[in-house]
């Protein structure tokens, strides 16, 4: 799909909530309402972001929550024909859930933002580990610079520390990510709306010039379990999609959800 007909696509729906949208508000309400529903979702589509332990003051793993989760889900499913989790009010279900939580397992899919900070303890390293290897996929997303990568490499070795049977290697730009609906010939740099709006910069301040990657580590029959996307933020292109117009065009419609809706239908095929 050519990202000129995306753009009408994903025009022709903001017309029809235009009133719930007012660009250059800072403090917009999302028009549409969350859910939490941790129960089986059986065949469709559920946004499940992972909690975790962070180093230092922030969190880290709620950056964008829920507004990117909710945004995400709902062009999901305009743009494929994946089936999205709805509650019996049609509010889209999105979910939060620790490693050691059993119900990772009913999610083929899993979000985890801002690893800059994270810290896993063994036993969360052992469940992600048991995650992928069971099926699972991991994207990871917004994390910056070149201290916040060596923090992640770090972590990972928790998951996989056995290197040489599942090494941490740079994805070609050949694969199906890159391609399963959206044809990108390239890793997508998105910056926050305001590093966009304020500065014109596409990179935030750690990683300024430095170009955005695509990392993960394969399984043994070559399934990719995650991708980590470094020095970009896909999560700010969904979360903040109706602030800025020309950040919606540029980064939103052209990079953020072209990525982040091949990286799930992959996930949710493989």
């Amino acid at each position: 799909m050519s990202r000129c007909l995306l753009l009408l696509l994903f025009v022709g729906h903001m017309a029809t909530a235009q009133s719930s949208f007012h660009t250059g508000d800072f403090s917009i309400a999302n028009p549409w309402e969350q859910g939490q529903d941790t129960t089986f979702p059986g065949h469709m589509f559920t946004f499940a972001r992972v909690r975790y332990s962070s180093l230092g003051q922030r969190w880290g793993w709620d950056t964008d929550y829920p507004e990117s989760d909710i945004n995400f889900s709902l062009r999901l499913g305009e743009l494929t024909t994946i089936q999205v989790n709805r509650d019996k009010q049609g509010r889209i279900v999105h979910v939060v859930l620790d490693l050691d939580d059993d119900r990772i397992f009913n999610f083929p899919f899993l979000y985890m933002v801002e690893v800059g900070n994270l810290h896993l303890s063994d036993y969360e390293g052992e469940r992600l580990r048991e995650y992928l290897l069971r099926g699972g996929f991991l994207l990871v997303d917004d994390f910056w610079g070149e201290s916040e990568w060596y923090n992640w490499v770090n972590q990972l070795d928790k998951v996989f520390p056995d290197k040489e049977a599942f090494p941490f290697v740079e994805v070609p730009l050949t694969h199906t990510i890159f391609h399963a609906v959206f044809n990108l010939d390239e890793v997508p740099q998105v910056p926050s709306v305001n590093t966009w709006v304020y500065g014109r910069e596409t990179a935030e301040y750690q990683a300024m010039g430095e170009p955005a990657s695509c990392h993960g580590v394969f399984d043994r029959e070559g399934r990719l379990m995650m991708a980590v996307l470094h020095n970009t933020d896909l999560g700010d292109g969904w979360e903040r999609e109706g602030e800025n117009f020309e950040y919606f065009r540029l980064f939103s419609v052209a990079r953020a959800y072209p990525l982040g809706i091949n990286i799930v239908v992959y996930a949710m095929t493989h």
